[in-house]
């Protein structure tokens, strides 16, 4: 049966984004300020709008079904293009309870968060921050679906990929800052007494920091360039967990030269300075452009730049 939009209450789709969102009724009606009976008889009514189940019932909560799931990129998409082209031309964080929803690895948390909200405690701000896991070093489908606003992180194939479309991409980049790996092992490792050889850096045992859990970083790309391997002997999607693993026992792992002082662990640690080249390690900023008119994101935007350049080396 074909769908009448004319007749199609939108407010409708507004409650389906925000049950996806929360995979919950209950709480998406908190979040509403409904009922759950009204929010179940909205889905009721978008479903016999639309002629086809949206959701089913779920152990912990509801989960989407294959239309659901094809239906809510577009659905959460088109509603955050209609906000931003509403929403006021300022932003002002002590009245406004908007929710910042960023995506990071614990790296560029421990560089940021700190300082973000001593700016927002210093303001009395109502709005506030959710953080997201990191999973991939992709985010592109997160920022394209809405489930995001920005991607703060070292995302070096997207950033490629978006300069190489050029302005055609719906999403856009700014780079906050830039360091550099290092290796680091605890103080009394049997390599730490000297410089890191690459044929010493390969036949140690390794933490790999992957947040999609594959086994394979930058620097085993760079080492097969060179016809090189070493050995992973552990996975982990943190970079302040290897920092910890690596403390406690005669493994190497490899780190943002600046995350290191934030692990709490200096007077464990040493770095040395990696014997192969995985790259620069870059902090970039990614959003989609339905963010550009919003006052608001141009404002936690500006807050990114300024923490960045007051965290920058001299």
């Amino acid at each position: 049966m074909p769908v009448n939009f004319r007749t199609l209450d939108l407010n409708l789709l507004r409650v389906f984004d925000v049950v996806m969102a929360e995979g919950s009724i209950t709480r998406a009606a908190q979040r509403l300020s409904m009922t759950q009976p009204a929010v179940s008889n909205a889905l009721k009514r978008l479903r016999d709008s639309l002629g086809e189940d949206l959701l089913t019932r779920a152990p912990r909560g509801v989960q989407p079904t294959a239309f659901g799931e094809a239906l809510w990129p577009q659905v959460r998409s088109s509603l955050g293009q209609l906000r931003e082209a509403l929403e006021p031309g300022e932003f002002d964080p002590t009245v406004d309870t908007r929710v910042f929803r960023l995506t990071m690895a614990d790296a560029a948390a421990g560089l940021m968060l700190p300082a973000l909200m001593a700016r927002f405690e210093a303001l009395g701000a109502h709005s506030h921050v959710e953080v997201r896991p990191l999973l991939d070093r992709d985010p592109r489908p997160l920022l394209g679906q809405g489930d995001i606003d920005f991607a703060i992180g070292h995302f070096p194939e997207a950033v490629a990929a978006l300069v190489a479309q050029g302005r055609a991409v719906p999403l856009r980049h700014r780079r906050l800052a830039e360091g550099r790996y290092v290796c680091a092992m605890r103080r009394d490792h049997p390599l730490a007494s000297e410089p890191l050889t690459l044929d010493a850096f390969c036949a140690a045992s390794h933490v790999l920091v992957s947040f999609s859990g594959r086994p394979h970083g930058f620097v085993d790309h760079a080492l097969a360039s060179l016809k090189r391997t070493r050995h992973i002997a552990l996975t982990v999607n943190q970079f302040f967990t290897a920092a910890h693993v690596v403390a406690a026992c005669n493994h190497l792992t490899v780190l943002p030269a600046r995350f290191l002082p934030l692990t709490g662990l200096q007077d464990r640690l040493v770095e040395r300075e990696l014997p192969v080249a995985p790259g620069t390690v870059y902090l970039d900023a990614l959003w989609h452009v339905r963010h550009d008119r919003s006052a608001a994101h141009q404002w936690l935007l500006a807050r990114f730049d300024e923490i960045a350049q007051a965290a920058a080396p001299a």
